[in-house]
């Protein structure tokens, strides 16, 4: 039986309601498969995303969809220990990564 998340789309209406995501930059810690990563992009968002995790992120990898490549960066490894620059993302996200 396939898992199905979300099918009446209340997540991405509560992700419309919190801000415009149109160009942000946000940083999305405990990104798993990506699920949650392509609903941001698919807001508009350009999203670097971490797991620490290597299979999941592995697998978010391999089924990004080509039309958000330019938007979508996965990573893995630790957030904390991340070589980003202080002030490079507009949102942090944590969704079910604790």
């Amino acid at each position: 039986m396939a898992l199905i998340i979300d099918p009446e789309q209340n997540e991405i209406r509560a992700l419309e309601r919190v801000t415009d995501w149109r160009g942000k930059r946000v940083i999305e810690i405990g990104c798993g498969t990506g699920r949650l990563t392509l609903r941001l992009a698919g807001l508009g968002a350009r999203v670097q995303a971490i797991d620490v995790k290597q299979a999941l992120v592995r697998e978010a990898r391999e089924n990004l969809p080509r039309r958000f490549a330019e938007q979508i960066s996965y990573h893995t490894g630790q957030s904390e220990s991340m070589a980003f620059r202080t002030a490079s993302f507009d949102l942090a996200v944590f969704a079910w990564s604790l």
